[in-house]
């Protein structure tokens, strides 16, 4: 079997979750659907070596970071302590309250509570970005080194769920440390986060970690093109001061989904330094 650097960790992680689901007191039915969708996911891999079958492997892994992020909500035990949401959530109000975050946020009206809005519905967007880039400029070649680092940044966070089990602010520390402006975007984004997230944990915050490893894997794959990535790291900013004024995470989870992100840079440099030193390619 000829599997990409990426696929390795992708289908490790799998593994570590059908881990989870027969040593975790959850449901039966859970312990089977992700057994039976984890088989189901080995099987394809080993299908897609076929060529007919390998364009697909440049976008494949993609949809599946949302089976993963799905999968260990799956694996959720029940959680009634809020032991650790107690503690963070002082850091939270330390940052909004007493150092003026939120009310510098809404000083000019709805106009930037709005764009944090956007920022933090726009992380689904941001791997797409990178790979249509990295295809559109014929950097095809250096996709398993963005994926690299894509994936251990942002399964590095799901993995980690079970062992902080936490529920975020808003549902808590429910009309406590809100935020005072409707935007139109957090509609949406509440409509998301309410009917598809998971409950398993908060911490580290996977969109915090996927859009910092998107942008930090886009800056590995091609130096050539650091403005893209830049870009990227804008948003993910964006999308960090987002969880926490939008009281989607608290703001430990912010820093240690960036934790996760930036050491997901350093192994993913290491694990791809050999097809790095190949050179970089002209843009077409």
């Amino acid at each position: 079997m000829n599997f990409r650097t990426s696929e390795i960790i992708l289908l490790a992680y799998f593994f570590y979750a059908s881990i989870l689901a027969v040593i975790l007191p959850v449901p039966p039915a859970m312990k089977t659907r992700v057994l039976a969708a984890n088989g189901a996911l080995l099987l394809t891999y080993i299908l897609i070596q076929h060529r007919a079958l390998t364009k697909w492997r440049d976008w494949l892994p993609y949809p599946l970071i949302l089976l993963a992020y799905k999968e260990i909500g799956w694996l959720a035990l029940p959680h009634t302590s809020t032991a650790l949401e107690e503690s963070w959530v002082r850091w939270d109000r330390l940052l909004l309250n007493d150092w003026g975050l939120r009310p510098a946020i809404e000083s000019l009206g709805s106009l930037v509570p709005n764009l944090l809005e956007l920022s933090y519905l726009l992380v689904y967007a941001a791997p797409a970005y990178a790979i249509a880039l990295l295809l559109i400029k014929g950097y095809s070649d250096r996709i398993d080194t963005f994926y690299v680092v894509l994936l251990l940044g942002t399964l590095g966070a799901y993995a980690l769920y079970p062992y902080f089990p936490s529920e975020p602010p808003r549902s808590v520390f429910p009309d406590q440390d809100m935020p005072t402006v409707m935007s139109v975007f957090r509609r949406l984004n509440l409509h998301l986060v309410n009917g598809y997230g998971i409950h398993t944990s908060v911490f580290p915050s996977g969109h915090v970690a996927a859009s910092f490893s998107a942008a930090f894997g886009l800056w590995l794959a091609v130096p050539e093109q650091r403005k893209h990535a830049i870009g990227l790291a804008v948003l993910a900013a964006l999308i960090a001061v987002a969880t926490v004024y939008g009281r989607y995470h608290y703001a430990v989870d912010a820093l240690a989904g960036f934790a996760v992100a930036a050491a997901a840079l350093i192994a993913g440099a290491w694990m791809t330094r050999g097809a790095r030193k190949r050179g970089p390619r002209l843009a077409l």
